[in-house]
């Protein structure tokens, strides 16, 4: 996949420069930090679990050099990306510090031009911005296979000639479906990648001119956000030790 392997390209070099202090894989996401404390979050993507061993492939990557762990991003192992994509936000935590926070969605929305009777795709259903985009007068249509949401052949129709703008869950780069879906839409939606799992790297994206904004969180408190990840908590408890951003490219 060509998003995969430009990822790795990007962040090759810092990663030889840095060494992986913890990774922490829990049943919500996974945590990886990092020895100049950086810290980044990923969903933990499962297909099927049909035992108590889920890595097949075990390496112990704490206290190695991280470019061993950021190669499987290319990894056809949902939990070996699931990792790597949390290494990824981890290397690139310095890097977006600075950014605004977006905790009202104030420059997602603003960046994708959505207004009242704006007609919204949505990969990935998150309850409080369906909330939000229905409540200001928006259209939504979600498509979600683990809720059993949507139809594939309907909704890839919506996105070529119906949608003003989409919001793809970034789970979908763990499960490799996001360039097929960026394949459908058309050249006139507005796109955004968002959630927790996001990584904030425009230079990555750059091949996919309809992604017009990244929206993910950034980490305020490591040892909060490796707890909240032990623990198995979800989004809303990752947003206690975090906060929204949005970065528009």
């Amino acid at each position: 996949m060509k998003l995969n392997r430009h990822f790795y390209e990007i962040m090759a070099t810092r990663a030889r420069q840095t060494r992986i202090v913890q990774v922490c894989m829990g049943i919500g996401y996974t945590a990886v930090s990092l020895d100049d404390g950086s810290i980044g979050v990923a969903y933990t993507y499962f297909d099927t679990k049909t035992g108590c061993t889920l890595v097949s492939n075990y390496q112990d990557f704490e206290d190695q050099p991280a470019e061993a762990l950021l190669a499987l991003i290319e990894s056809r192992d949902y939990l070996e990306r699931s990792m790597a994509l949390a290494l990824i936000n981890a290397l690139n935590h310095a890097n977006i510090r600075h950014l605004p926070p977006d905790n009202k969605n104030d420059l997602l929305l603003e960046a994708l031009g959505i207004v009242p009777q704006s007609k919204v795709a949505m990969v990935g259903f998150i309850k409080p911005l369906v909330k939000l985009l229905e409540s200001m007068g928006a259209t939504v249509e979600v498509i979600d296979d683990f809720r059993g949401m949507g139809k594939k052949a309907r909704f890839y129709r919506h996105l070529s000639n119906w949608a003003d703008a989409a919001l793809i869950t970034s789970t979908a780069i763990i499960n490799n479906t996001v360039e097929e879906i960026l394949e459908q839409v058309g050249p006139t939606v507005k796109t955004a990648l968002l959630g927790p799992s996001t990584p904030m790297v425009a230079q990555a994206f750059s091949p996919w001119p309809v992604i017009k904004a990244l929206a993910g969180i950034v980490p305020l408190d490591s040892a909060a956000m490796l707890k909240t990840v032990r623990h198995g908590l979800g989004t809303p408890y990752l947003h206690r030790c975090s906060t929204k951003i949005t970065l528009t490219l």
